[in-house]
């Protein structure tokens, strides 16, 4: 039995969200679930998720796991309306408490925030498995873009979350805190030794300028080793790290990293409210 797999594109973040199921009537995991956020009033929305809410009931799923493949940079986690609407269990892999760590000081988060992970259900360590119904998920630890990025792989299907984008698009970037090119090589290398029809599904694409083509979320380790502009075959660890950090030098910092970060290394709650029953975010002022 193959897993079952709609995938959802959010344009305003770029983002793919994937629901991935046994069966019709069986047992579901959403991946990289997208909260709507208007920086601008500072408020949210569910139509991402609502989407897949609706996907559920269509399907009559039962929701067992809502899986982020890292703390994400560039849009908000759902993970706590889902969970509210239709159950399941938060999932992460277990390296969140050193990203905890690192963005604790930078937000001066309240004493009582612990960095051990525990604001998700489930921590996930390298090789460990998760059941969905008659199948079951791999955990695969692809560091790199962060210390914590966490692949998931479920029959000849592997959500890889910012380890790769398309083919003409490349890599994740490497500039994050703790984040590293030369073990994001040895992340990517580790999914393309995995058989060549293997499908490799995105948390994110964006389509060149004058690329003319869609957006889209699989492609395959053999797409991937024939034509990714960072990292086809014949591309040395050297040469990579040198393109990779030379590449990020110039990039700017992602739009929504600042409410994103504090949102998801929480396991998508906010902070706590206010006094006044509102909930903030901290902006730091020439921190990063």
């Amino acid at each position: 039995m193959n897993a079952q797999i709609l995938s959802f594109f959010d344009p305003a973040t770029g983002t793919g969200t994937h629901l991935v199921f046994d069966q019709p009537g069986g047992r579901a995991a959403v991946i990289d679930p997208v909260l709507d956020y208007d920086p601008k009033s500072g408020r949210t929305r569910h139509q991402n998720a609502d989407k897949v809410l609706a996907a559920l009931r269509e399907h009559q799923l039962t929701l067992d796991w809502i899986m982020e493949t890292h703390a994400h940079a560039d849009h908000l986690s759902a993970a706590v309306y889902l969970q509210q609407q239709a159950g399941g269990k938060t999932v992460i892999g277990a390296g969140i408490a050193g990203v905890q760590q690192v963005f604790r000081k930078a937000f001066d988060l309240e004493a009582d925030f612990v960095c051990d992970g525990s604001q998700f259900d489930h921590l996930l360590h390298d090789g460990e498995t998760l059941p969905l119904g008659a199948l079951h998920f791999t955990a695969i630890a692809v560091p790199g873009h962060t210390p914590a990025d966490m692949a998931y792989q479920i029959g000849d299907a592997v959500f890889v979350g910012d380890t790769m984008f398309m083919p003409d698009v490349g890599t994740a970037r490497c500039d994050f805190p703790g984040g590293d090119a030369r073990a994001l090589y040895q992340s990517v290398h580790k999914l393309l030794a995995l058989p060549a029809a293997t499908r490799l599904f995105l948390c994110h694409d964006y389509p060149p300028a004058g690329s003319g083509r869609s957006p889209c979320l699989v492609t395959t380790v053999a797409d991937q080793r024939a034509g990714n502009i960072h990292v086809h075959d014949g591309i040395s660890e050297e040469d990579f790290v040198v393109m990779r950090s030379q590449r990020d030098a110039t990039l700017d910092m992602p739009q929504l990293i600042l409410p994103s970060v504090q949102v998801n290394i929480r396991a998508g709650h906010f902070p706590p409210a206010a006094e006044n029953g509102v909930h903030y975010l901290k902006i730091p002022l020439n921190f990063f």
